[in-house]
């Protein structure tokens, strides 16, 4: 009995201890087995008492103390049952509690992995779009060239002409 004791004292003590930011259920399920462990220790104090009750002969213990003393060591042990099956609904909820967090780091790296392959498509579309811009305005360049050359050759097609016409002039008025 006394191993029942320390081992719920020990549980009940780590509670406490390893206490942090809860989920209302899970809070709730807390304060359900801290009950059952403050009911069972008013319990099994009652179990000592009973012990120590003789009301036979002769200090005796009769056959009602030991029956009574029984009965309460008998809702110590339900009692026990109880938090033993409520610990298992407070672990599974810690458990729970755990198993969000993974999803959701999960889905976070999931997300950012996701994030970083759009970054990585902006990138290169970026710089496919200021590839195709130094193409285009490196095509600009030689259209300003080509039509500076075709100017040229108009400004001296002009000239020569003059030159030309006033060769003919020239030719006719010396004849």
């Amino acid at each position: 009995m006394k191993k029942y004791f320390y081992l719920l004292s020990i549980l009940f003590i780590s509670f406490q201890t390893f206490a942090q930011q809860d989920t209302a259920s899970y809070a709730a399920q807390r304060v359900k087995v801290n009950s059952l462990l403050a009911e069972r220790s008013a319990k099994f104090g009652q179990y000592d008492e009973s012990l120590n009750q003789r009301t036979g002969i002769f200090g005796w213990q009769t056959k009602k103390d030991i029956k009574n003393s029984n009965e309460i060591l008998r809702q110590v042990v339900l009692t026990d049952n109880n938090i033993f099956k409520e610990l298992k609904v407070l672990m599974d909820y810690k458990d729970l509690e755990n198993q969000k967090k993974v999803a959701v780091a999960d889905n976070s790296q999931e997300r950012i992995e996701n994030y970083m392959l759009t970054i990585k498509k902006l990138q290169d579309q970026n710089e496919k779009l200021n590839s195709d811009l130094s193409k285009k305005t490196g095509g600009g360049l030689s259209t300003y060239f080509i039509i500076f050359l075709i100017l040229i050759m108009a400004g001296g097609f002009y000239f020569f002409n003059k030159k030309l016409q006033r060769y003919k002039k020239y030719e006719k008025g010396s004849i």
